[in-house]
């Protein structure tokens, strides 16, 4: 049977703009799977636009059944987009990488969770008069919270940060929004998230992971 998958987070997990199969963690299943490692597509819990309080209550509603032999999260661009402190979301997403690693059987060495990556690099923030430094200074705030709770817990941290901002300018990285990624820029993802995937899903129970 293949191993199952729990995906959390928002609109870069729910692939916002491309088909399913080009989400990244579509991607990153296919890859694993081509590797001999048999890991079903997830089931995802991600809306676009949520929020770290938004996915905990949705995570409530949907009331999804593990354990889940893996589980990843990526979330907090929203709480960023909407201003809200750094200190709000490293309390909140903590709780949430508990959640996270609750439904992967406790195991956090079965948890991948990835940064957020720089939206103000895209041509839509550069439209909207936001400052684009204070939006990269912000995510380096969120993004520092999150890689302290991960390595607190034994979680792996994926950075997809320092790609986002080489590469999120490019059209060919962009969905039609200018906004969200595009498949070419999911694929750059999966391939930084994909040799920590594997020795997370090759480890033997309670191995620990270094961040990447």
């Amino acid at each position: 049977m293949p191993l199952s998958w729990l995906a959390l987070g928002d609109s870069y997990t729910i692939g916002e703009g491309v088909p399913a199969e080009a989400r990244w963690t579509h991607q990153l299943a296919r890859a694993l799977r081509a590797e001999g490692i048999d890991l079903a597509d997830p089931l995802t819990l991600a809306t676009t636009g949520w929020t770290t309080d938004e996915l905990d209550a949705a995570i409530d509603a949907a009331d999804p059944q593990g354990p889940f032999d893996f589980a990843s999260l990526l979330v907090g661009v929203n709480d960023q987009y909407r201003g809200r402190a750094v200190d709000d979301y490293a309390r909140a997403f903590p709780a949430l990488l508990e959640r996270t690693t609750g439904f992967a059987g406790g195991r956090a060495d079965r948890v991948l969770a990835l940064s957020i990556p720089d939206w103000g690099v895209t041509p839509f923030a550069a439209a909207s008069g936001r400052d684009r430094a204070a939006i990269a200074n912000e995510l380096d705030a969120y993004n520092d919270a999150a890689r302290r709770a991960c390595a607190a817990r034994g979680i792996a941290f994926v950075d997809i940060t320092a790609a986002s901002r080489a590469l999120g300018a490019d059209p060919e990285m962009l969905a039609e929004d200018a906004l969200h990624p595009s498949t070419a820029m999911y694929a750059e993802w999966a391939r930084l998230a994909l040799p920590v995937a594997r020795r997370l899903l090759q480890a033997p129970e309670g191995t620990a992971r270094d961040d990447a």
